[in-house]
């Protein structure tokens, strides 16, 4: 027996596709299979299964399990709730020896997909195309495993809640929060949360919906938070939160309405940790802020730059013993005192006691931070045989420039304009510009060195693509 998935489905850091289009439940069983498999020969035996709120979600856990029991691994059940419960499901039990949330993340209803732990690692690039081969190949192994539920949420929670510890409780009391789950999966442990939380709390769109009647759950749109901003100006509130469809990724507002992007979030937790953990590294994607590297040298950090994608980031992260990092796309990842993956809860109850620790309020610490002047992230269709090409045709050009030229991921150049970026996306056909100076002039300046670099290989920043 084999099986063959269609070619758009297994993606970089993930498994993605169209329900009942591009993926099913046939997908579902060959990925339990081919998982299953691999866990087994490396030695484990069980696996932990979480799913988000989609419609699709449950229908696909079956068979998953299916195919996991039938590729002898026993499964432990965390039923629903966001990717980060799953993470910790995996993380914090000794005997789990990977685990698997079935997701679509933010991407629209009738989407769906997988996220995947093993050993401790996470499973994408080599692995994931690794599942494809064995199952064209039918290359699994037979066995019979067990399937048990198991109720996580309030040890998660009780987890979680350790992050406010070492906080004056009496600061903790006199917070204002707003919070939007924007109806993904992480409305109930929010709830939860927030009733064992100090201080008063505000919460918006906690019923799990996977039809998203509300707002798409992306926190890093600015559309999407306008729900929130509105709620926080309401009842005059110290800061809101915002989470992603699976809860792995967090948008939030200063008391202000404004927007505090995955950076600046950064920026804050960065201050926060080097007061306790002077000289740490500290790691940022390629499309972050030069004001977030400069801060983390500021508080006595040692700024790293890395490739966007979560599981790349959190593969850096331990070989280099790096405490914190984090994504322009609000994945904030800590492992000082939690385990090291991407929770937007988690991160959410992290801005409150980097806020009460330094003595200051959100909306201060926002305050606080350089008025940079930046593009959004601009994405445009190219062919799929150009996207790696057009970047490496840059980087060849570039090769004798004055500028400071860095090649981590794609190509991000500094001058004294400011600096921009030009890199192809792992997950789609499309590449990303961007760009940020002090000055309105230095920003079209730099936008007209990005145009102009397209224009050499035959491009140009045409419309927009989506996510």
């Amino acid at each position: 027996m084999s099986h063959n998935f269609h070619p758009t489905v297994l993606r970089e850091y993930d498994i993605r596709g169209i329900i009942g289009e591009t993926l099913g439940v046939e997908d579902a069983h060959a990925i339990g299979r081919g998982f299953g498999t691999l866990i087994r020969r490396d030695g484990g035996k069980l696996v932990a299964v979480g799913y988000d709120g989609r419609v699709s979600s449950p229908m696909l856990e079956h068979a998953l399990i299916e195919g996991l029991n039938a590729s002898g691994c026993d499964v432990r059940r965390v039923g629903m709730g966001p990717t980060p419960m799953l993470y910790f499901a995996e993380a914090s039990a000794e005997e789990v020896d990977g685990g698997i949330q079935i997701t679509g993340s933010h991407n629209p209803a009738n989407y769906n997909g997988f996220k995947m732990v093993f050993r401790g690692r996470p499973f994408f690039g080599a692995d994931i195309q690794k599942l494809g081969q064995m199952a064209s190949a039918g290359d699994w192994d037979d066995g019979t495993g067990t399937s048990e539920r198991v109720d996580i949420l309030d040890a998660y929670v009780s987890r979680m809640l350790q992050a406010l510890d070492d906080v004056d409780a009496e600061v903790l009391s006199g917070l204002k929060v707003g919070w939007d789950a924007g109806n993904g999966a992480a409305g109930p442990a929010l709830e939860e949360l927030a009733a064992r939380l100090p201080g008063e709390h505000h919460l918006l769109f906690t019923e799990v919906d996977g039809e998203f009647p509300n707002h798409h759950p992306d926190p890093t749109v600015e559309e999407n938070l306008e729900d929130l901003r509105r709620l926080v100006s309401a009842k005059t509130l110290d800061f809101g939160v915002a989470f992603d469809g699976d809860g792995d990724r967090i948008g939030a507002i200063d008391g202000e309405g404004r927007v505090i992007w995955g950076d600046q979030l950064l920026s804050i937790y960065a201050e926060d940790l080097l007061a306790r953990q002077p000289g740490a590294t500290i790691i940022a994607d390629v499309k972050a802020s030069r004001a977030l590297f400069d801060h983390v040298a500021a508080c006595g950090g040692k700024p790293l730059m890395w490739k966007t994608g979560h599981s790349l980031i959190k593969s850096k992260m331990k070989e280099v013993s790096s405490p914190l990092a984090g994504e322009m796309s609000g994945h904030v990842f800590f492992a000082d005192t939690y385990y090291g993956f991407d929770d937007a809860l988690y991160a959410g109850l992290r801005l409150i006691a980097a806020s009460a620790r330094l003595g200051k309020s959100v909306t201060e610490l926002r305050s606080a931070m350089p008025q940079m002047l930046n593009t959004p992230e601009m994405r445009f269709q190219v062919d799929e045989s150009r996207k790696f090409a057009a970047i490496e045709e840059v980087k060849e050009r570039l090769a004798n420039s004055p500028d400071e030229v860095n090649a981590t991921d794609g190509v991000r150049v500094t001058n004294d304009d400011g600096w921009w970026l030009l890199r192809a996306s792992n997950t789609q056909d499309v590449l990303v510009a961007r760009a940020e100076s002090d000055s309105e002039e230095g920003l079209e300046r730099l936008i007209a060195q990005i145009d102009e670099q397209l224009a050499a290989s035959g491009l140009e920043r045409g419309p927009q693509a989506g996510h």
